[in-house]
């Protein structure tokens, strides 16, 4: 067994994941890596394992809509680490149209990943932390859970439904001494975001979603930049750490103001 704290890290192979993984790992954590991209996930792996002394890592190739991979994936981590201390999910997708011109069939791998992947992994790590009656869980969501945007149906209401899996999850694990938390960035500076730019190379990408638009009813960014992978990283860390030993069913909204915490 271990004599590090043991963090699962889903949506492990970049973005927000990586980061999470690499600030988990630089704190002592030993990690079990899920994603479902097996090249990315490797380099990232063989980077922390190569980067940090002493680091145990593992990963998993594991799509999380898949529950007998995920539930593969956590026994696994129990047959090498002997527990579960933590869990960041990370995993995520997103795709942008409007409600009444959008094809339901997207709808459905949106809220497959993001509400039923996450119900998965939320499950299949959750009974174990029960069994062992401590743990600390984090999701990653959105502030568009919290805030109607113009083509963002199908990804905000999932993140939405997400948000409030969690929180009724952290209600349900209290007497077990589990705590169960949100973080809802706001536009990161991801492969994801930049996804949604017309060049996702040009870095002026990002000065329309710091301006806003009032034609299309966004707000801007009032800290005037988009937030880092390791700003979204750093509150994961935070929330998963002894230092927020008191806080449970909470949504941190990590945008820089963008959403004026509506």
């Amino acid at each position: 067994m271990s004599a590090h704290r043991i963090a699962v890290v889903t949506g492990a192979a970049a973005g927000i994941g990586a980061a999470v993984a690499r600030t988990l790992a630089r704190d002592g954590y030993s990690l079990a890596l899920l994603d479902r991209d097996d090249v990315e996930l490797k380099r990232v792996a063989a980077e922390l394992a190569e980067t940090i002394d002493g680091a145990e890592i593992e990963s998993h190739v594991v799509d999380v809509t898949d529950r007998q991979a995920v539930d593969a994936a956590v026994a696994s981590t129990m047959d090498t680490f002997g527990r579960i201390d933590a869990l960041a999910h990370v995993a995520g997708i997103l795709d942008t149209g409007s409600v009444l011109d959008s094809d339901p069939v997207q709808w459905r791998k949106i809220f497959d990943v993001n509400v039923f992947g996450l119900l998965n992994v939320l499950q299949s790590v959750g009974l174990e932390m029960r069994r062992q009656r401590t743990g600390s869980i984090v999701v990653v969501s959105s502030n568009a859970a919290g805030v109607p945007r113009i083509g963002m149906g199908a990804y905000g209401s999932s993140k939405a439904a997400a948000t409030m899996l969690v929180r009724t999850a952290g209600l349900e694990l209290a007497g077990d001494g589990i705590r169960v938390n949100v973080v809802a960035p706001g536009s990161t500076d991801t492969a994801m975001q930049r996804s949604l730019w017309s060049d996702p190379s040009d870095d002026s990408g990002a000065d329309a979603v710091i301006e806003g638009n009032l034609a299309s009813y966004r707000l801007g960014i009032p800290l005037g930049k988009l937030a880092t992978a390791d700003d979204i990283a750093d509150s994961v860390h935070f929330l998963l750490s002894d230092r927020a030993a008191h806080i449970t069913m909470q949504a941190l909204y990590v945008d820089g103001g963008a959403t004026l915490k509506a």
